[in-house]
């Protein structure tokens, strides 16, 4: 092991079914090492404005695939999925609901329990996401969370609160000073590990792999540009 516990900070969001099967799978990936995990939401379609891409479902064919793909990569790893009747949509009020309900001392994250909440209304029944009725519910559960842990949401803390606001634009401020171009994306000493199909790097890093020594790790942002696209 690298460290007695690894710190690690997952930025997702959960409009990306492969974050919500990074996340799924996250336990077992790291079974047997010690970790603290931050969960840190960020709103995926700024990073690609930012960054002038397009995401997957945003590009004929490649949206196709996508869809087919991640269901057979749930069914492969036993979990639950089924596609949002609608995909993509616009996740803000998902992401401010789970900002809210962080904790004064890490404000930009959400619990496991909270991440889990979002990842499931969106890949689990196949309803409409941002539908009044499913917000609604989620909503409410999520109140009654915060009234549990004794932090009832008011005006002033609660997802339409113009401090979650903030939450959410710095996370995204953030992400994008550290490098993050994707989701999901597990971060740990500054280096990236993007995507659910990283999930074995990040354990042999973490287990002290010496690859990640060798020049195949440290210099491959080295490599010259051959040629760049005009677009």
């Amino acid at each position: 092991m690298r460290h007695a516990v690894a710190d690690i900070t997952f930025w997702y969001d959960p409009i990306s079914p492969y974050a919500y099967l990074a996340f799924e799978r996250l336990p077992q990936a790291l079974m047997g090492l010690s970790v603290q995990v931050r969960y840190r939401p960020v709103l995926f379609g700024a990073l690609l404005q930012r960054l002038g891409q397009l995401g997957p479902a945003e590009i004929p064919g490649k949206r196709d695939w996508t869809y087919r793909q991640v269901q057979w990569l749930a069914r492969e790893q036993g979990v639950a999925l089924d596609l949002p009747a609608a995909h993509p949509f616009n996740p803000l009020p998902l992401l401010r609901l789970g900002l809210a309900c962080a904790h004064p001392q890490a404000p930009g994250e959400t619990s496991r329990y909270v991440t889990e909440q979002l990842f499931h209304h969106v890949w689990r029944g196949g309803g409409d996401p941002v539908g009044v009725e499913p917000l609604k519910v989620l909503s409410e559960s999520l109140a009654d969370h915060m009234l549990q842990c004794e932090r009832p949401w008011t005006v002033d803390t609660g997802p339409d609160s113009h401090a979650v606001k903030q939450r959410l634009r710095a996370n995204t401020d953030e992400a994008l000073a550290q490098g993050v171009f994707g989701v999901p994306l597990m971060v740990c000493d500054g280096q990236p590990f993007w995507g659910q199909d990283a999930l074995p790097l990040l354990r042999a890093y973490l287990e002290g792999d010496a690859w990640f020594d060798s020049p195949a790790w440290t210099e491959a942002g080295r490599l010259p540009v051959g040629v760049r696209r005009a677009v």
